[in-house]
This record gives C-alpha cells, sequence and structure tokens, in this order.
C-alpha cells in the first residue's frame, strides 16, 4: 500500500508532467490520464533500467530527480545524461524497432513510467513534434563515425552519409515531420515544380509552426525555405564551412553539377565538439545588448581560437574561424553605435574589413583594418560617418580587437569615401599605381568584403576585374611590387643555426606569398578571395604554374600552422601573441621546415620575376 509521501508524490505528477516538454501543451485531462497510467519507481546507481537492443518498448521513461546515462550497447560509450525532466526511450517507441543502446542510473534515481500509448498521442501535437525535431535524432547523430572538424581540404561530397528525405510540397507538416523522425534526421528536402529546392528543418518546426500557431495540418511549403542555399559536392569542406559559419546554417545540401542531391551536410559533420564554440560565441556576440557586454564577449574571441586549435583543428581553419567570429563583433559593435540614434542615418553605406580578416586568415595577434564607402548622396554626412567609425573602434579596441596599427581604419578620410570617389581613385590607382600610395590602397581595398550594409557600394573590386587586358602594365606593377621586398635570409640563417637573432614569420615569409597570391589573382580576375584560393585561380589562368602554386600553397599552410602554434604558445604563457620567432622557439623540424619553406619561396619569386612580365 502507497505510504503518505508517495501518494502526495502521485498527486503532485500532472503538475510536474506540465512543467516539461513534451507535455506543457497538454490539457488537464491528458494529464490527469497519463498520471493516473504512471508508475513512480526509485533505482540506485548503476542499474540498467531498459536495454533497448533488446526489446522494442511501451513505455517512456522521464526522470523525476536524479541522473540516467545513456550509453552505446557495445562499447558503451556515452550517447547522452538525462536528468531531471528528462525523458528517454521515445525513440524506439515511435519508430517500433529496438536501438543499439542502453539507460542505466548515474545516481540515485526516481523515474516516472509513462503508458507508451498515451505518450504517442502527446508527441503527434505541435509541442510533440517541436520536441522530436529538436532531440529526435541525437541517437542517430551518435551513431556516426567520428568526423574530423573541417581540417582538411577533401570534398564534402565525402562526408555526406546516409539517404536524402525529399518530400512533396503538398504534404503536410505532420507528415513531414513523421518522416523526419523515422529516417533520424533534422530536416526534409522540398522538390519545387521549378526543379529547385525548398528545405524544413527543426529550427523552422519551432519558429515557424509552434511558436507561430500554425497548425501542423497546413502544407510543408507553406512553412519551407525557399530557394534552399545549397554547395556544389566538388567543394572542399573547410570553405562550405566558412559559408555556413557566415549565414548561421546547420544544413546544407550537397548538389552533383547537374543539380542531383547528393546528401545533406549538417554542422556537426563539420565540426568537432569545441569548434562549436564559435557558434556559441558568435550567438553570445548577437545577444549583446549594450557596450559592457559585448567588451565582456570580445575578450573570448582569443580563447576560442586557442581552444580550436589545441583540439586539433588546423590553422587555416582556425585561422577562418577566427574571422568569421571577428566579423560578427565588428557588425554587432556597429550595430550598437547606430542604435545610438544621433549619428547617422541606418542605411546608405557599408562598412569594409581589410586585410587579413578579409582574406579570412586571422590570426590572435591581427588587428582591424576598415574601409566606409556610401552613396554619393550622404556625402554631407562624411563628418558623421567618419565618427561612427571612430566610435565602432574605440568599441572594439576595449572589447580587445585593436585598431590596425598603421591607421587604415574607417575612421581616417583616405579610407571612408563615396562610392563614386572610390571609383575614382581605383581607376586612378590602374593609370597611375605608384600615385599616392595606389599600390598600397589598392591592395588594402580588393582583399576589403562587405560585412555591413549594400555590398554594391563596394566599387573598387569591379575596376580591377578586367586588369590583365584592359590595365597590363598595372598589373606588371602589381608583380614587381609583390617581387619587391627582400627575403630577410641572415636573420633566417641566424635562427636556423641556432646562433641567435630573431625571424618575423609574416612580414619576412608570409607577406610575400600573400602579395603573390593577390597578384596572380588580379591576372585571373579575381579580386577579394583567401590566398590558397588566389593561388588556385593564378594556376588555372597561366599566371603561375601548377608546381608553383601548389608549392606556395603547401608552404602558406605550413606557415600559418607555425604562426598560430607559436601565438597559442606565447597566450598560454601569458604574453601578446606575435609574429616573431627565436631560434629557441623552434623545434629542430620547424626551424627544418621553415628553412625550406623559404627556399621554396625564393625559388618561385625567381620563376616568376624571369617569366612573369611575359605572361601577363
Amino acid at each position: 500500500m502507497p505510504t503518505s509521501s508517495e501518494q502526495a508524490e502521485a498527486a503532485r505528477l500532472p503538475e510536474f508532467l506540465a512543467e516539461h516538454t513534451p507535455f506543457q501543451a497538454s490539457t488537464a485531462d491528458e494529464l490527469a490520464a497519463l498520471a493516473e497510467g504512471a508508475a513512480i519507481e526509485r533505482f540506485p546507481a548503476g542499474v540498467v533500467v531498459a536495454d533497448y537492443a533488446a526489446r522494442v518498448p511501451d513505455e517512456v521513461w522521464m526522470v523525476r530527480d536524479g541522473m540516467v546515462a545513456l550509453r552505446a550497447s557495445g562499447d558503451g560509450a556515452l550517447i547522452d545524461v538525462v536528468g531531471p525532466g528528462g525523458i528517454f526511450g521515445y525513440m524506439p517507441l515511435l519508430t517500433g524497432a529496438g536501438m543499439d543502446f542502453e539507460a542505466r542510473t548515474a545516481a540515485p534515481s526516481t523515474l516516472i513510467r509513462l503508458p507508451g500509448a498515451l505518450v504517442r498521442a502527446q508527441f503527434a501535437k505541435p509541442a510533440g513534434l517541436a520536441f522530436l525535431a529538436s532531440s529526435g535524432w541525437n541517437r542517430a547523430a551518435a551513431e556516426r563515425p567520428t568526423i574530423a572538424p573541417a581540417t582538411d581540404s577533401r570534398p564534402v561530397a565525402e562526408l555526406v552519409h546516409g539517404d536524402v528525405l525529399l518530400v512533396e510540397p503538398g504534404e503536410t507538416v505532420r507528415e513531414v515531420v513523421t518522416k523526419m523522425t523515422e529516417h533520424h534526421v533534422s530536416y526534409a528536402l522540398i522538390r519545387l515544380p521549378d526543379g529547385g529546392l525548398g528545405i524544413f528543418t527543426d529550427r523552422d518546426l519551432r519558429t515557424r509552426v509552434v511558436a507561430a500557431g500554425r497548425p501542423v495540418d497546413v502544407s510543408i511549403s507553406s512553412v519551407m525555405s525557399a530557394p534552399a542555399r545549397t554547395v556544389t559536392a566538388d567543394l572542399t569542406a573547410d570553405s562550405v564551412l566558412m559559408e555556413m559559419l557566415e549565414c548561421g546554417l546547420r544544413h546544407m545540401p550537397v548538389l552533383t553539377v547537374r543539380g542531383e542531391v547528393v546528401g545533406v551536410l549538417e554542422d556537426a559533420d563539420l565540426l568537432a565538439a569545441s569548434a562549436r564554440q564559435s557558434f556559441l560565441l558568435r550567438r553570445s556576440i548577437a545577444l549583446a545588448t549594450d557596450a559592457t557586454q559585448l567588451r565582456a564577449v570580445g575578450h573570448q574571441v582569443t580563447g576560442t581560437a586557442v581552444a580550436l586549435f589545441r583540439s586539433g583543428t588546423k590553422a587555416v581553419a582556425t585561422s577562418a574561424i577566427l574571422s568569421v567570429v571577428i566579423d560578427s563583433l565588428v557588425r554587432r559593435a556597429l550595430e550598437l553605435v547606430v542604435a545610438q540614434g544621433d549619428r547617422v542615418p541606418a542605411g546608405g553605406f557599408a562598412w569594409l574589413t581589410l586585410g587579413s580578416v578579409a582574406r579570412r586568415e586571422a590570426m590572435p595577434s591581427s588587428d582591424v583594418d576598415s574601409a566606409l564607402s556610401w552613396r554619393d548622396d550622404l556625402a554631407a554626412e562624411a563628418p558623421r560617418l567618419r565618427s561612427l567609425a571612430g566610435a565602432v573602434h574605440d568599441l572594439l579596441d576595449d572589447a580587445g580587437l585593436p585598431s590596425d596599427r598603421n591607421g587604415a581604419i574607417a575612421a581616417k578620410p583616405k579610407f571612408s569615401r563615396s562610392q563614386s570617389d572610390w571609383r575614382t581613385a581605383a581607376h586612378g590607382w590602374l593609370d597611375d599605381p605608384l600615385r599616392d600610395r595606389g599600390l598600397m590602397f589598392s591592395s588594402l581595398l580588393i582583399d576589403g568584403r562587405v560585412v555591413w550594409g549594400d555590398p554594391g557600394l563596394h566599387t573598387v573590386p569591379a575596376a580591377y576585374q578586367r586588369m590583365r587586358e584592359e590595365h597590363p602594365n598595372a598589373l606588371r606593377l602589381q608583380l614587381l611590387d609583390a617581387l619587391s621586398g627582400r627575403m630577410k635570409t641572415r636573420s633566417l640563417r641566424d635562427v636556423l643555426s641556432r646562433r641567435g637573432g630573431t625571424f618575423d614569420l609574416k612580414n619576412h615569409a608570409v607577406t610575400p606569398i600573400v602579395n603573390l597570391a593577390r597578384w596572380g589573382g588580379l591576372a585571373a580576375g579575381v579580386t577579394s578571395a583567401s590566398t590558397p584560393t588566389r593561388l588556385e585561380a593564378a594556376a588555372q589562368a597561366g599566371a603561375l604554374s601548377e608546381r608553383d602554386a601548389r608549392t606556395l600553397g603547401d608552404v602558406f599552410a605550413m606557415l600559418q600552422r607555425l604562426r598560430m602554434a607559436h601565438q597559442v604558445d606565447q597566450i598560454t604563457a601569458g604574453r601578446t601573441p606575435g609574429d616573431i620567432v627565436a631560434s629557441s622557439e623552434l623545434s629542430p623540424l620547424n626551424r627544418s621546415l621553415l628553412g625550406d619553406g623559404l627556399r621554396e619561396i625564393a625559388a618561385v619569386r625567381r620563376r616568376v620575376g624571369n617569366l612573369g612580365f611575359s605572361g601577363v
């Protein structure tokens, strides 16, 4: 016979159920029926509550207090930990199939056994469907083979897995979510009449159906996102990861060049757990409501880069993710300053990121270069726009992102102009690259990328897209400039021979590659792009041989790894990160790699210098 305390606990059961998904939308009668059919059971720690590989359940368990660990039946790998208010066993119940995991108490626990038939009815409701959409495939995700974060250049076709869920536009939300649950996926693709694709995800279910109060019997076409952003199967994991980071996407359909669906990538396919920190950090940046909060979040940026690199993410991917996070911080700082309301109109101008951040090659030591371009009709607002830029950089400085040490910032007149003035300046640099430091300005603005505002206001790149055909002399001067910087071989010899001395990894090793790649990209008609992308384009256009482009790309990746490792060590030691290395800071292997790399750069420079002028 139940004790008085047990009777009291049973009486409170409907209230407890109503506080947790998927029962928050249940009626009082439904809660009463669930409570009447439920059983409250107590387990000591270390007890197997259910082995789902052995049978298909007819009940669902909810944790009243304590903790239950879900582990793979074979190797015991931890899948999930369920705490108070959490439920388990619903996936094998709903699919009617066993699953290869068991539930074991991780501490003394009180569990509620709920009747399967009544719980199944709750999952047919919007709240239940939303719960499934956000949680129902955790087990399926856990069964995937461990995929390294996007640390190599494998084509994404090698990373997609499983069958693709394609549905018709006329199917209902209820039908589609049921199929998503059965297939253990968090999306559905919708084939559109014109041959394109729409996509419906767990997020769409929560925001466009449940939160909007729409019935689950509406057609999927009324709540899908269309057209879906897609990528082709030949793109590398790194490049797709960057697009997903920039757009805030969790799903990316992968197509053949003919438009056939190969599969759908999810963020978990590309990101290790540590890399997800960048998503969380960007979310914190977006949620910062004032300068104080943004400063606090900004000081986490460097730590995120350190954690990424130490977790095994390659330096080039770490740099790219760091660049995306910096862009997010810049955008939020700009939004907060604009929101003050008395500085400038919110529209009509574009904020450009320049330098290594624009190329997606930021390091923890990177500072923030910027430029502004505004509509011609806002000429009278120039002083206020520059004042706004100064306020943004002040906020970024306080948040741990220092302004460019050489003054390449949007608060300066040289880096803040109208769209027509930028266009005029670009044509002037092409006609006479040596006038008004045209080579330097053009190199910075060609790298530039719009991170806030209308991309059409960045008028410089368009002037340079046919440089090879229309301005060959200016292109030759770009090459001369790329080859003019002397390699600091003496200081390198001192470092390599362990006689002491220092060497600047950025200025004396990375920059020569970046400059050659920029020239090669311009010869190919490519303006704003990463250094590896420019090298590939240069090879395809014949400005560089395939061998030289590949060599420079390999050396660039090695140098970025040395830089990142050096700066991470400096940060760990409590020092300011930078690119100056001493012999004592390099292992024998890295000294050898650095020496070989510098010799390769010098050899490519000689070959390009001998052949480049006739080849452009």
